[in-house]
């Protein structure tokens, strides 16, 4: 729902800034005439009033008129708007050393324990750390292979709980059900709970991950407006200490059972990823002690970019086979080809999947589901020919760069077809396709998403049709996010299709 006290004091604010003076204009000529382009913007608010309803479809639609790099100003915060891969590489690549911070509000800074997390933590040698210890240990091929048994078992009661409803002819909302599919599997692997439905410590969790997103992705005029700086006008500060003080209780609680159990037994047995964290806190020997902190930010982390991101590139993807039924019936046959029709898909089977791969590298392009990509200078630079001072946030728009016709012929045609003619990546060596970024802070989860994404799309088909309303199409518009959410719901209702492949859950 539309947050009416934000517009209206968005509303207000010009209003207000007619007791301000404009902006003075101190800069030389000579350096003004190399910063990039910059849209007529108003006092106190900037270009805020531009960049409604959908942040990245509006700088989309700003730089046809501007060009592929432009400024733009959120209230007193100086941005820069890139939509071309060549300027992106430029960014993310060839003065990467320059934009290795992400940007932070205040929400995220209070709710990661200060920064002490390890995705909006700053380029330092803490994050050097963390980066070692995940790429190492937390979510390396050894570790994801050990969790593979969760993930399975997870996908097969997603699966068994949709054959339910098929046998009741009943409607599902699939992101509902994608969501706890995605926090269940986060969870297991995690701390070894499910997010259930249920009133318990992770079903807990699992509501405040949906508030945090929600909260996160809010934009926050103390973080923008020079003179509400001190000012709590929207409430936010009061909800988010709220949100925090319940995050941490809960999560300290797991962390104190977790120690528990690992005193009555061997501690060198790994379950989950805690029990690695736990382990890593207690070594005296690392460079860089893991604090209480630290691990329960990155918690967090895991939690936030684990689940709502997965969840809805499964959504979209099954929204974009609903509506083109040949390449669903084409994605069917390679299933029933090389998995057959008496068991259900794996993961080991997706490597001989290259069209159910395609179709998900298809819908990562069409819909990121992070469809920006932020960064913040830590010092001056040239890129592109223009000047990018120190203190700039750039918005490397990830979604236009999976839209331009210039790299992409029929950029809005759902066409899988495009990936099996060539070998563009999604792990941030192209950079007209950056789903998951690109670079040192590009996202360590890639590997685990593309799996999850893929086996369980590929299962959902394989298992079912699927029927929508009368049309039989489904609207593909977008909704308001940090992420890219739809803007409805996919309400389907699933008919069985290979009902001996369902599996029989262990409960």
């Amino acid at each position: 729902m539309v947050d009416l006290h934000f517009y209206f004091i968005l509303f207000l604010l010009p209003l207000i800034s007619i007791f301000f003076i404009l902006r003075s204009s101190t800069s030389s000529s000579r350096c003004k005439s190399r910063l990039p382009p910059t849209p007529f913007s108003l006092p106190v608010i900037g270009h805020l009033h531009l960049l409604a309803p959908i942040p990245h479809q509006a700088l989309h639609k700003l730089s046809t008129q501007y060009g592929s790099v432009f400024r733009f100003f959120l209230g007193s915060v100086p941005c820069v708007a890139v939509s071309s891969p060549e300027i992106a590489k430029e960014f993310l690549k060839t003065h990467e050393s320059s934009y290795l911070d992400r940007p932070r509000n205040s929400t995220i800074v209070y709710l990661t324990y200060g920064s002490k997390d390890f995705m909006f933590a700053p380029y330092g040698s803490y994050w050097k750390l963390m980066k070692k210890l995940v790429m190492s240990e937390l979510l390396n091929g050894r570790t994801l292979d050990l969790l593979l048994p969760v993930r399975h078992d997870e996908i097969n009661r997603f699966i068994n709980s949709l054959s339910k409803n098929a046998k009741l002819e009943k409607a599902v909302d699939l992101k509902g059900e994608l969501l706890k599919l995605t926090n269940n599997m986060i969870s297991r692997m995690l701390m070894s709970e499910r997010c259930s439905e249920d009133e318990d410590e992770a079903g807990d969790i699992r509501k405040l991950v949906t508030e945090i997103s929600e909260i996160s992705g809010k934009f926050n005029l103390t973080d923008y407006i020079w003179f509400c700086k001190n000012l709590d006008l929207q409430g936010f500060g009061k909800r988010v200490k709220e949100i925090h003080r319940r995050f941490d209780v809960l999560v300290e609680k797991i962390i104190v059972e977790h120690e528990d159990e690992r005193r009555k037994k061997d501690k060198d047995e790994m379950k989950d990823v805690l029990d690695m964290l736990l382990k890593i806190s207690e070594d005296d020997n690392i460079e860089m002690k893991l604090t209480r902190d630290n691990i329960k930010a990155f918690i967090l982390n895991l939690f936030v970019a684990g689940t709502d991101t997965t969840a809805l590139t499964i959504e979209w993807g099954l929204a974009e086979l609903i509506n083109h039924p040949k390449i669903m019936k084409k994605a069917v046959e390679e299933i029933d080809r090389v998995v057959g029709k008496t068991r259900l898909l794996e993961e080991s089977d997706i490597q001989n999947l290259p069209y159910l791969q395609a179709i998900v590298k298809e819908t990562l392009r069409l819909h990121p589901t992070a469809p920006m990509i932020l960064r913040t200078s830590t010092e001056d630079c040239t890129v592109g020919g223009y000047h990018i001072p120190a203190k700039t946030t750039v918005f490397v728009n990830v979604w236009a760069l999976g839209r331009d016709p210039k790299n992409w012929d029929d950029p809005l045609v759902f066409n899988p077809e495009r990936f099996e003619e060539n070998q563009v990546d999604v792990r941030g060596q192209h950079f007209h396709m950056l789903p998951f970024g690109s670079g040192r802070r590009m996202c360590p989860g890639t590997s685990l998403a593309m799996q999850v994404a893929q086996v369980t799309l590929g299962a959902m088909v394989q298992c079912f049709e699927w029927r929508v309303g009368e049309e039989g199409r489904v609207d593909m518009k977008e909704g308001l996010g940090i992420t890219l959410p739809r803007a409805n719901p996919l309400v389907c209702v699933p008919v069985v299709r290979l009902d001996s492949v369902i599996p029989m859950t262990s409960m």
